[in-house]
């Protein structure tokens, strides 16, 4: 025995006149009781179980035969005790609270009253209860008015709740003062449950059912009456999910099916939303449905604050023009936004999108229970069933009943002339009634209902009345027996009753329901747009909107695009959109993944911020060059060439699962680098220009598709001191290419100047390069519609158009397209496409010496055979040892 015992069994084993007293007062009265020692933990429990019990049976929790809470079953029932029905006038709040709390709910009246505005509120109730008149709330969250002011019946619907009530078809039990009875449930000839839903929490369990429209619940339960092993995926069909008051979009199906196969799941539930583009106006969202609960005017209080806290700048003003003809808010955006986006930020961070958990928990048996779909569907069944037969029980019984009266006066009438002797020879009713039983064998009470009979029922018309109301009664009786004897008629009672509810109360779904899903990404939060990526030599990468540099002419000095350090200087810039995927190769060959929207945004002097910080590179390992893909197509390819001139071609889906620490994309050899990676489709040529000057083209069926991990094959033959600056795919043989020098002179030459070979070979002169205007740094396709945007080592930019520069022939200098200061160097030039609406600055008058510069034979250009084939001279080359390697090179890691 431990120490609690001992000193319990102690403690309860004094005598009487040790106990101690209770509530005895100072003049001797009788104390009211003993006090009894006790343990607190075991008092708490015993008492917080009683607790829990009396809320999760008696408060929270609805019943899972008419879906009612016992405070709103109580309203119901003293509304229809009151006979505040639906063709009655409107009668004070305040009485009908009143009986509710003195008769059958001995709690606050603002509970009660509380309860019964929800019933009456269209924008809680999917099919209100009570049919209110006043202010009785609204979506805004206004309270109703107090109860005194307001007035209230019962709506058309909710005499459905309780219908047959007065035909013993339920249980009644004890009030709580025992004074008067109350029923244990509805009759609920409608499944309430699911159409009207219900939300409680009682003590460690809550519930939270959606609503649904009336016709798909019940033509779910149809189906279930005539096949009662029907799945619940079938009954899915019929009911297809939620539907809200307020109506509202639900994305997804996934979380109905879980909702409705295991009782628990969660909807996204979206307003319904218009954006509207006219000419002359600025753009605007138009919200004319909310989801369900949502507070209206919080929800603009909220948008407010995002515009306040320039989370969502793009919002220009917003107003709420909502009347009695329905809801409409209007959100209207600056021109330059895009609504979509704007729309989707709205979904984040505001209540138009909310989710609705979905907990199936009723009463079972007074027990709580979370149910799935098909198992509230057999329940209701399960009840109305009862209520039926028991409907038949008693009109069967009251039926026999009037039928054996009738049989007693059919009797009387048809010995009138005796009766009436009888009657006048007997001194007292009981003398006339006992008479009247021995003689003709009646029972009492068919002889009290003879000595009740008018005299006018003894006219020939009142006798054919009553011979026919018993032959009716007669054909009723066995129509109830047979009834109750067969129960596919009582399921076929219970259909039709079913059918007549859809007919007179069914409408239209009021949520729609799409399938895809509402989950969102970064992506549907950022505008989809051109963005300029500047990659800088020390490894800071930042990215600007195109609108940050406007189209200058040629020879223009451009404008800053980076505030760089002494040291550093701009080493790359490219164009892509936001939602693509930016490869970071490097010079170990492998690549790393990176959305384009999680560079960091910059300005012009911004200097960016450093790759390592946004990707997981190895230490001592240099980004060498980067693209951008909007997806991973299976039938593109990644095409690769290396400064040394080695190609190589892979598969872009073999890209598509980078690892957190990269993945393998090229084998390179230790004196050799990464230079240019482009997409293609397999079937293109392919062009490679080095920085002296020369070109080479291909087609690229020359390389054999290769693995991830292959080293390439060899794709021009290079000359001491020479590289190679860039690769571009031929896309039309009837564009341009551009080449530019780090001096800042350039050209365009038709592509179709530029003979194709086989791969290896030397080239061809692309561009005569000198002192003057030095190696080759850019090498582009282009076409007249487009510009270039041109960067240099101290950050300067010059965007222009590229019809600008002129077109000559493969062997000559180029022109001046941009002033290069003493120190300074171009390092790289990229093609955009063209702004017609940018700002462009009219070009100055060229120098002298910027005039095109014709070459001649006797120049320096005994190095350049125009003449020569590369591909003869490829084939006649001794194979290389790597090249023959390469070829054989496996796909594997």
């Amino acid at each position: 025995m431990d120490e609690r015992e001992e000193i319990l069994n102690q403690e309860t084993q004094e005598t009487p006149d040790q106990a101690t007293p209770s509530g005895g007062g100072a003049d001797g009265s009788p104390p009211t009781g003993i006090v009894l020692p006790r343990y607190i933990e075991d008092e708490m429990k015993t008492s917080y179980i009683d607790y829990a019990m009396s809320v999760i049976i008696g408060r929270a929790l609805p019943d899972v035969r008419d879906g009612l809470k016992p405070v709103h079953r109580r309203i119901l029932y003293t509304m229809n005790e009151l006979g505040f029905t639906h063709t009655k006038p409107h009668k004070k709040s305040a009485r009908i609270v009143g009986d509710v709390l003195g008769k059958y709910h001995p709690h606050g009246d603002s509970a009660v009253y509380d309860s019964m505005v929800r019933m009456a509120q269209y924008f809680s109730q999917r099919y209100m209860f009570v049919d209110g008149h006043g202010n009785f709330g609204s979506v805004d969250g206004d309270s109703a008015a107090a109860m005194r002011y307001t007035e209230a019946r019962l709506s058309r619907i909710a005499e459905e709740m309780l219908s047959d009530l007065d035909k013993e078809t339920v249980d009644f039990k004890p009030n709580y003062d025992e004074s008067l009875l109350e029923p244990d449930v509805l009759p609920a000839r409608i499944p309430n449950l699911l159409i009207n839903g219900s939300s409680g929490i009682a003590v460690g369990m809550a519930t939270n059912i959606p609503p649904h429209r009336l016709t798909e619940v019940v033509q779910g339960a149809i189906r279930l009456i005539d096949n009662p092993h029907l799945t619940i995926e079938e009954l899915m069909e019929d009911v297809q999910g939620p539907d809200f008051p307020t109506g509202g979009i639900i994305y997804g199906v996934s979380g109905i099916r879980d909702a409705y196969h295991t009782g628990r799941g969660k909807v996204v539930v979206r307003a319904k939303c218009e954006i509207v583009e006219e000419p002359r106006r600025r753009p605007a969202i138009i919200v004319t449905e909310i989801p369900y609960m949502v507070n209206k005017s919080r929800l603009l209080e909220k948008i407010v604050d995002l515009v306040r806290d320039k989370k969502i700048p793009e919002i220009a003003d917003l107003r709420d023009e909502s009347d009695r003809d329905g809801m409409r808010m209007v959100i209207e955006l600056k021109n330059d936004s895009i609504p979509n986006v704007v729309l989707n930020k709205l979904y984040k961070h505001t209540e138009l999108e909310s989710t609705f958990g979905i907990i199936m928990l009723a009463l079972v048996d007074n027990k709580p229970m979370v149910l799935n779909l098909k198992e509230i569907l057999r329940y209701f069944i399960d009840h109305r069933r009862d209520v039926v037969r028991r409907r038949c029980k008693y009109e069967l019984r009251k039926a026999e009943e009037r039928a054996h009266i009738l049989e007693g006066l059919l009797i009387a009438l048809d010995n009138i002339d005796r009766v009436i002797e009888i009657i006048r020879g007997s001194k007292t009713a009981d003398e006339a009634s006992e008479s009247l039983m021995s003689e003709f064998g009646l029972s009492q009470i068919q002889a009290k209902a003879i000595l009740e009979m008018r005299l006018q029922r003894l006219v020939g018309l009142e006798r054919d009345k009553i011979r026919l109301e018993y032959e009716e009664l007669e054909r009723k009786i066995a129509d109830l027996k047979d009834i109750l004897a067969t129960p596919s008629r009582v399921l076929n009672i219970i259909k039709e009753e079913l059918q007549e509810i859809a007919a007179k109360y069914g409408d239209e779904r009021k949520t729609a329901i799409t399938a895809s899903s509402a989950e969102f990404s970064m992506e549907d939060l950022i505008a989809n747009e051109d963005v300029a990526i500047t990659v800088s030599h020390s490894g800071y990468i930042k990215r600007q909107t195109l609108a940050t540099y406007r189209a200058q002419g040629r020879a223009g000095k451009g404008m800053s695009s980076t505030q760089m350090r002494e040291e550093d200087f701009i080493r790359d810039i490219f164009v892509a959109m936001t939602h693509d995927y930016m490869l970071f190769f490097t010079d170990k060959g492998k690549v790393y993944w990176l959305k384009v929207y999680d560079i960091p945004d910059g300005s012009r002097q911004s200097k960016g911020k450093a790759i390592i910080n946004l990707i997981n590179i190895e230490p001592g390992e240099r980004i060498l060059t980067m693209k951008s893909v909007s997806g991973f197509d299976q039938d593109k390819f990644l095409f690769f060439v290396t400064r040394k001139g080695i190609v190589k071609k892979t598969s872009l889906s073999s890209y598509s699962r980078p690892r957190r620490d990269g993945i393998k994309a090229i084998n390179i050899d230790e004196d050799d680098e990464l230079v240019e990676v482009k997409i293609t489709d397999g079937n293109s040529s392919v062009i490679l220009g080095t920085s002296m000057g020369k070109a080479a083209q291909f087609h690229e069926s020359c390389v054999r598709p290769m693995g991830r991990v292959s080293r390439g094959v060899k794709g021009i033959t290079l000359k001491r001191g020479d590289f190679v600056v860039g690769m571009e795919i031929v896309k039309d043989e009837d564009q341009k290419l551009l080449v530019i020098t780090e001096n800042g002179f350039g050209k365009r030459t038709p592509i179709g100047e530029y003979p194709t070979h086989n791969r290896g070979g030397q080239g061809v002169i692309n561009i005569k390069t000198n002192t003057r205007n030095g190696r080759v740094v850019a090498f582009c396709e282009v076409s007249d519609e487009q510009d270039v945007m041109i960067v240099t080592v101290n950050g300067i930019v010059i965007r222009m158009h590229v019809d600008e520069i002129s077109v000559v022939g493969r062997n000559t200098q180029g022109v001046r397209i941009i002033r290069v200061k003493d120190g300074d160097r171009v390092v790289g030039a990229e093609v955009l496409e063209r702004d017609d609406e940018e700002e462009t600055v009219s070009p100055e008058a060229p120098d002298p010496d910027d005039l095109v510069e014709d070459l001649t034979e006797e120049d320096d250009s005994a190095d350049y055979d125009d003449t020569v084939d590369a591909g003869e001279s490829d084939e006649t080359d001794v194979p290389d040892a790597d090249d023959d390697e390469d070829d054989n090179d496996g796909d594997g890691e």
